[in-house]
């Protein structure tokens, strides 16, 4: 088995996921700000602009609040955790400014994928503890990933009612489609962490919820 990230490098690390996470924040606001403004310019007219406004700094700042309130002074703030739930948040609104989901086919569906597992890791990390076995890990994934998609599903459908009316049967292959790369993003994220843990990595994660 490798051995765990010797201290420098550990700490490199987290320095940068540090960064990644308060940029990721900042550039956030700001788009999230440019939309409301000006929809059109960030290629989320008839998008669910303000939609996204209200419920993305909601689920980006949600676990600093959270610890604020309650784990300040039992653990460390769990950086990579909250990492990996800006992210889809950032990359969303990112993805629309640069018109990648108009441009690239493949684009929305890696969306998808690549978000639903970072929001399943992010509930894997905060949740369990690093002894927990695969399938403990995979479960615990996969009802987080299955439960973000769907909460997305619903939302979208709702949002983008208007939009689909004269095309129902392309409004459910997609959703359908969305859930399984939601429900494979969520496994793969769940084998990964759980393959860090073995190897000796994310040791220094807090553990700010424990879940039984």
């Amino acid at each position: 088995m490798p051995s765990a990230l010797v201290a420098p490098e550990r700490d490199r690390v987290e320095r940068l996921v540090r960064f990644l996470d308060i940029a990721a924040k900042a550039i956030l606001v700001l788009m999230l700000v440019g939309v409301v403004t000006d929809p059109e310019l960030g290629n989320m007219q008839d998008k669910a602009a303000w939609w996204r406004a209200v419920t993305y700094p909601m689920l980006a700042f949600t676990l600093p609040l959270l610890w604020l309130l309650y784990w300040r002074d039992r653990s460390p703030f769990p950086w990579l955790a909250d990492l990996c739930i800006t992210v889809p948040c950032f990359s969303d609104i990112l993805g629309n400014r640069l018109d990648l989901y108009d441009r690239i086919w493949w684009f929305d569906d890696w969306m998808h994928f690549f978000n639903t597992g970072l929001l399943a890791a992010a509930v894997v990390v905060l949740t369990l503890d690093r002894a927990a076995s695969r399938v403990a890990v995979v479960e615990r994934s996969l009802a987080a990933g299955l439960t973000a998609a769907l909460v997305w599903e619903v939302a979208e459908y709702f949002a983008f009612l208007h939009r689909w009316e004269v095309l129902p049967n392309r409004l459910y292959e997609d959703t359908l489609g969305d859930l399984v790369l939601g429900a494979t993003g969520s496994v793969v994220a769940g084998l990964l962490v759980h393959r860090a843990w073995r190897r000796g990595r994310l040791e220094r994660v807090p553990l700010v919820v424990r879940v039984s």
